[in-house]
């Protein structure tokens, strides 16, 4: 009876047969099979490679744009409060605050502030039509005591109408000033 057992399983197991079945790496001297594996391998892993990294750029992208949705809509919001700015710096302008009313317009401008928003146009600062809105020009030969440009210098910025307002690098409104000071060149050519 052992030799039956032995051929049964002479005949059911390939090596032992002296037969590899077939797709085996026991072919020969297995360097076709085994060169190709590693292709397909080298293969696989620069498609995991390409598709590992269009994923990352994936999520940076939709993280950039998630962060320009919201500046997007602190700038809109930012906006829209300018109007209420203008009224409480006029209302400051014009007399004493009450306690609470003071209070209130101290508090919108530091939360206004945390969000980004900074305010600029001082007088005597020099006019940059690139963020001020001129409104009015004063010549050299007429100008009052506000001007603080020496002639030949640039124009300065004599009276602040209106606040400029920007949010990081962007300009939500230029500052409305009246000019004086150096004469109306290119720079000013829209002045007059």
């Amino acid at each position: 009876m052992r030799p039956d057992r032995h051929a049964s399983r002479a005949a059911t197991h390939p090596a032992r047969r002296g037969t590899a079945p077939p797709g085996s790496t026991r072919r020969g001297t297995g360097a076709p099979d085994t060169e190709r594996l590693a292709a397909e391998l080298r293969e696989r892993t620069a498609d995991l490679q390409r598709l590992k990294a269009e994923f990352d750029n994936y999520r940076r992208r939709v993280h950039r744009d998630r962060l320009a949705v919201g500046q997007i809509a602190v700038v809109n919001v930012l906006e829209r409060l300018l109007p209420v700015l203008d009224a409480i710096a006029e209302a400051t302008g014009q007399g004493e605050l009450t306690d609470g009313f003071r209070r209130v317009a101290e508090l919108l401008e530091t939360e206004l502030a945390s969000l980004g928003l900074t305010s600029f146009g001082t007088a005597g600062e020099p006019f940059d039509p690139t963020v001020h809105e001129a409104v009015a020009y004063t010549p050299p030969d007429r100008t009052g005591p506000a001007d603080r440009s020496a002639p030949g210098e640039r124009a300065v910025c004599s009276e602040v109408v209106r606040q400029g307002f920007r949010v990081g690098d962007r300009l939500l409104r230029p500052a409305q000033v009246t000019v004086s000071g150096a004469s109306a060149g290119p720079q000013h050519a829209r002045l007059t």
